[in-house]
């Protein structure tokens, strides 16, 4: 009877244990991850030198692929062009506010100096630590840091024998498999105790037991993957309560594809980054190094072109929640943290032609005499070579709703054909549910 009760007491003090531990962000860690908005995925691994995507080539494949995979593909890496420091300075002007870096993918090859495996980056004729490097980058422009892990490890697979996939035997998952529960462990480990303060971790597979321990090493960490919804290449259809992230690439595939890989317009990516903030959502946007560890030319040519647009509207897309609604027609909403701004998108380009003006009625608005509208960017004073042209922003609360005129004024590009959007901050005005109010008398009263 005593051993038993022994054994009770044991249990319980086991199990109290358990659910001390930290088993959830921090609230106040998720509402800052919800205020920075858009983050930089970078895919870069060993097998970007033949234009692979990422790890997966490995599942099922034949013993001699496996081979020359991972013994010949290390032994010619080696990105002579490799600079985090351009990486970080462009991710920064795009306004990006973190980082989540490939640490290890599903191949199991690591990103770093560790002593886990001999199938790592300082077995390479490259033979430096780049997530050091990208670490020290990222934090000197202000960069959150977040690593990507995959729990996952075909290399780990391959040596041991167990079939390589994704989540198809009971052996792929850490939980179910001592040895690569210890394993992973192990690089987590080494991961949140040799590189300082690490603000995010994104667990690309089954993340029980990792995320925990991850909450153990660094109480303040948000983990994302493997405890938030983060959709791939997909939005939701309506608004997320909580933080959330959405993964895309700029082009078809997540790592450097070199050859059948159309990107993604600027003002794609821009629509993309307005629609997740206005849902509520993250927008972590991939980038794929080439072999030589430059970025590739298109998708630098995007990330200018968001910076170009985040120069002039970074306010309403960092530090915001979703309004009300999200939209309206084609304009879409966010509002300021405390609620007394309202940022509305308005398409531009053919449908709004620089220099010239527009007349907007947004029906689930009403103002008031301290109500207040202004064009981020623009000063709304003068539009360049244009004598005598009033461009100030006038405003009028109507029953039909909030209407503004403003002139869509700054000039962005030499043939001033801007296609991106642009956003009206609206101060002081009230939502109001919108319901048919056009009827003949209103329509009277308010002309």
């Amino acid at each position: 009877m005593r051993r038993y009760m022994f054994c009770l007491g044991a249990l319980l003090l086991c199990s109290a244990s358990l659910f001390s531990q930290q088993s959830a962000n921090k609230p106040e860690r998720e509402q800052w991850f919800m205020d920075m908005g858009l983050g930089m995925f970078i895919h870069w691994s060993v097998d970007v030198q033949v234009g692979a995507v990422i790890s997966h080539s490995m599942a099922g494949a034949s013993d001699a692929y496996l081979q020359k995979f991972t013994q010949t593909l290390p032994q010619t890496f080696n990105p002579k062009k490799f600079d985090p420091e351009e990486w970080a300075v462009l991710a920064k002007l795009a306004g990006m506010k973190y980082v989540v870096f490939t640490t290890k993918h599903h191949a199991g090859f690591c990103m770093w100096d560790t002593k886990t495996t001999d199938f790592n980056i300082m077995r390479t004729p490259f033979k430096r630590d780049a997530l050091k490097e990208i670490i020290a980058a990222f934090r000197k422009q202000g960069i959150a840091i977040g690593l990507y892990f995959s729990p996952e490890d075909f290399y780990y697979f391959y040596q041991h024998k167990i079939p390589i996939g994704r989540m198809q035997v009971p052996q792929h998952f850490p939980a179910n498999n001592p040895g690569l529960m210890a394993y992973d462990k192990a690089q987590v480990k080494e991961l949140l105790t040799q590189y300082g303060k690490i603000d995010l971790i994104f667990f690309d597979g089954p993340a029980e037991g990792l995320k925990e321990y991850a909450w153990q090493l660094q109480p303040d960490i948000v983990v994302t993957r493997g405890q938030m919804r983060t959709p791939e290449q997909e939005l939701p259809d309506q608004p997320v309560p909580g933080p959330w992230e959405a993964c895309f690439t700029m082009g078809t595939d997540w790592q450097y594809k070199p050859t059948n890989d159309p990107q993604k317009s600027g003002t794609a990516i821009i629509d993309m980054l307005i629609e997740t903030r206005a849902k509520g959502g993250n927008l972590l946007l991939n980038v794929g190094p080439k072999p030589d560890g430059e970025i590739q030319v298109e998708q630098d040519a995007l990330l200018r072109e968001l910076a170009l647009w985040n120069l002039a509207n970074e306010e309403a897309v960092a530090g915001i929640r979703p309004w009300k609604i999200i939209r309206e027609g084609k304009i879409w909403f966010t509002r300021s943290k405390d609620g007394k701004a309202i940022y509305a998108f308005v398409p531009a380009g053919a449908e709004w032609k620089y220099g010239e003006r527009r007349e907007l009625v947004i029906r689930n608005l009403q103002g008031s005499e301290q109500t207040k509208v202004s064009v981020l960017g623009f000063g709304s004073e003068l539009v360049e070579y244009k004598k005598d042209f009033d461009a100030h922003v006038y405003v009028k609360s109507t029953p039909m709703g909030l209407v503004i005129s403003a002139v869509n004024g700054q000039r962005f590009y030499t043939n001033n054909q801007w296609p991106n959007p642009v956003v009206l901050k609206i101060e002081n005005a009230q939502y109001r549910p919108y319901q048919d109010r056009s009827t003949r008398a209103e329509l009277e009263g308010a002309k």
